[in-house]
């Protein structure tokens, strides 16, 4: 298990990079992230460079028995670079610069800062790829982070070449684009700009290349360095650190350049769901390379500094979530950072040295996490635990969102509302795009699928055929991969599997019906008017008891498919709201609204108990976590009650059989506990096929 910090000595006086190193050791750390912000200590002038101080360094590191996860630096550009090559520098949608005093400050498609960086990435490569401290590289830091788009002259050009190479002709562009609409037709690609500020809506196929290309950049960069240090000969893993469910990097075409997946998660305490976004997010890493372990690059040990209100970690917590990371695939737990920073914007920023000293609360939290971490035996691989996939589409995402729809919808919201589902039921749970999906999973969950590629929906009807059972519901299957209609109108490649025809999205009223029109902008009055009559929803029936339904409620018609619950209320009263339909050797299920959360459970309840899906853990007591990871169950209390949990199996910490565990608010439990027959995907699709 790997255990330690961004190490950032270069903010400090060498006078304490020896007491870091011995408490590092006393800390029971094993490796740091050195040198992520370090470029302009490392080359203060374009023809200048100073390697001693982080020879000295890694030096140190080395004899202390500390592993160098050495960062290539080229995530902040010193003053110097935008000063000398203001070509450098982004831009926003207006086309005024960003400027340095900041960080990531570079446009990405830049040739010059790619030259730059590409010199500095070598130099650390060709000096210190042998040494036998660098253990793993870590290539720039949380690509995009703060600039999610760059509209600068540099991306204009760079866009104009990616479009040429996606389309080779402007006409193939105009067709994908669809820009006899609004008299946008392009005569050469040297016309096509980013799509800086306008008067009103962009055209949302460009809007959607424009994101594809945004990704597409920042993973360039990442490319290029990564092509670098293999030239110098590096044989240690490369990677980046990613953020979880980030918007404008398509992450899982980002991750077959991994050599394992990095991730920083930073629950936030004061989130009542927080428990269960982090695990969603833990998920979906562990999900991006299916079989590997993957290591947490950065988490707080107590509170940061960059939301409006930041408070600490309740007591415990720190083992909490780093257990969950563990139990979700995790090989190593890392914090940002090593020493709390005393200058800067994140001096507030919590660390394991805090301002305090050893002598206070978080030390003793890092010393006693890194004292039972290192008493763990070796974990086992990330398995194939999971019986249920959740479909999550970055394409989808940013299509989906786009606006001028029937309704504002917040994708990732509801793809959260459809897991916490089956977090709370202690269900394990896949995050996969939806060309992944594959007969070794029972059930399959696709929420808001609006964008579906060919290949997608080809193998969604496939795991149906198989055997598989199929849950999706409203705004699923309505564009093509350039966010066009499809002839036939909606659910065209899943009516068939669905047994359904679809005729209209019933948008609900509600805040989203005002804004800007045609004709002018709504007044402050009218505005709030409309904020205060909330958002509209509708009823179902569902085994006997009312369910409510928010954001649409679509007019469907069942061309196959069996009406389980239909609407009591609005616009389309007495249609179905919940169908289920035998297809080939499985089944599908729609619902025709977005379910409200008492709603959205009830609808899981009923498709698990169709499905035969179970938990990873029956019948824990209420706040209680439970994850598999092969042979090893984590379970962790996040309950404010001393529980008791019936399981059989080995303390993997003490080697003692266990008949039980008797966990304290926040306490944590390794057993290993092999799967029983019936537990896995398999077992589970034999009892729900006929």
């Amino acid at each position: 298990m790997l255990y330690g910090a961004d190490y950032n000595p270069d903010q400090w006086p060498e006078e304490v990079w020896d007491e870091d190193v011995r408490l590092m050791q006393e800390a029971g750390v094993n490796i740091v992230s050195l040198g992520i912000f370090a470029w302009s200590r490392i080359q203060p002038a374009e023809d200048v460079w100073d390697f001693a101080w982080l020879d000295t360094v890694i030096d140190k590191l080395h004899a202390g028995g500390i592993a160098v996860n050495l960062a290539t630096a080229t995530a902040s550009p010193p003053p110097w670079v935008s000063a000398t090559y203001p070509e450098t520098l982004p831009a926003d949608e207006s086309g005024a610069s960003y400027w340095p005093g900041s960080r990531q400050h570079f446009a990405p498609s830049s040739p010059t800062y790619r030259r730059l960086a590409g010199e500095l990435v070598r130099r650390l490569a060709e000096r210190y790829v042998h040494h036998p401290a660098v253990v793993m590289w870590h290539v720039g830091n949380e690509f995009g982070c703060h600039l999610w788009m760059d509209f600068s002259d540099a991306a204009r050009d760079a866009y104009r070449g990616w479009l040429a190479a996606r389309y080779a002709t402007v006409e193939r562009l105009n067709q994908a684009w669809g820009t006899s609409f609004w008299s946008q037709r392009y005569g050469s690609f040297d016309e096509i700009f980013p799509p800086r500020l306008a008067p009103y809506s962009h055209n949302p196929s460009s809007m959607l290349d424009w994101r594809r290309f945004t990704s597409d950049m920042l993973l360039e960069c990442y490319l290029m360095e990564r092509e670098i240090l293999l030239a110098a000969g590096a044989t240690q893993p490369i990677t980046t650190n990613f953020m979880g469910p980030f918007k404008p990097a398509d992450y899982r075409r980002w991750a077959p350049h991994m050599d394992v997946i990095a991730d920083d998660c930073y629950p936030d305490p004061a989130n009542p769901n927080r428990v269960r976004d982090a695990a969603f997010q833990r998920d979906l890493v562990r999900s991006l390379k299916p079989g590997a372990a993957w290591l947490l690059w950065e988490q707080a040990t107590d509170a940061v500094n960059w939301r409006p209100a930041n408070p600490g970690k309740r007591p415990g917590a720190l083992v909490a979530e780093t257990a969950q990371s563990i139990a979700r695939g995790a090989d190593g737990i890392m914090f940002f950072q090593w020493r709390q920073s005393r200058a800067g914007s994140e001096k507030f920023h919590s660390a394991m040295l805090p301002h305090a000293g050893t002598g206070t609360r978080t030390w003793d939290a890092v010393t006693e996490l890194g004292a039972r971490l290192a008493a763990l035996p070796e974990l086992p691989a990330p398995g194939r635990d999971a019986q249920v996939a959740l479909v999550f589409d970055w394409e989808n995402w940013w299509a989906v969102e786009e606006r001028d729809h029937p309704t504002e919808i917040d994708y990732l919201a509801i793809v959260l509302e459809w897991y916490g589902a089956f977090h709370a039921r202690n269900i394990q749970v896949d995050i996969v795009g939806p060309e992944e999906v594959d007969h070794t999973y029972a059930l399959v969950v696709a929420p808001a699928l609006y964008l579906l590629r060919d290949e997608g929906a080809s193998a969604l009807a496939r795991f149906v055929d198989d055997g598989g059972t199929l849950l999706t519901g409203p705004f699923t299957d309505i564009v093509d991969a350039h966010d066009h209609f499809r002839d036939g109108g909606f659910l065209t490649q899943l009516g068939p599997v669905l047994g359904l025809r679809f005729e209209d999205f019933g948008a609900l009223a509600g805040p989203s019906s005002g804004g800007a029109g045609v004709g002018g902008l709504s007044s402050d009055a009218v505005q709030a008017a409309r904020e205060a009559a909330g958002r509209g929803a509708v009823t179902f029936d569902l085994d006997g008891a009312a369910r409510s339904g928010r954001l649409v409620a679509e007019a469907v018609h069942a061309t196959g498919a069996t009406t389980i619950a239909a609407f009591t209320s609005g616009p389309h009263a007495g249609a179905p709201a919940l169908t289920r339909h035998r297809f080939g050797s499985g089944e599908a299920w729609y619902t025709a609204t977005q379910p409200t959360p008492d709603a959205l459970n009830a609808v899981v309840g009923v498709v698990v108990a169709a499905s035969g899906v179970g938990p990873v853990v029956a019948d824990l007591p209420a706040g209680v976590e439970a994850a598999r990871r092969g042979d090893l169950v984590t379970l962790i209390n996040h309950s404010d009650q001393r529980v008791e949990i019936t399981i059989d199996g080995t303390d993997a910490e003490t080697g003692v059989a266990v008949e039980r565990v008797v966990l304290d608010p926040q306490g944590v439990a390794f057993v290993t506990a092999p799967a029983r027959a019936g537990t896995f995907a398999s077992a589970a699709r034999a009892a729900s096929t006929p």
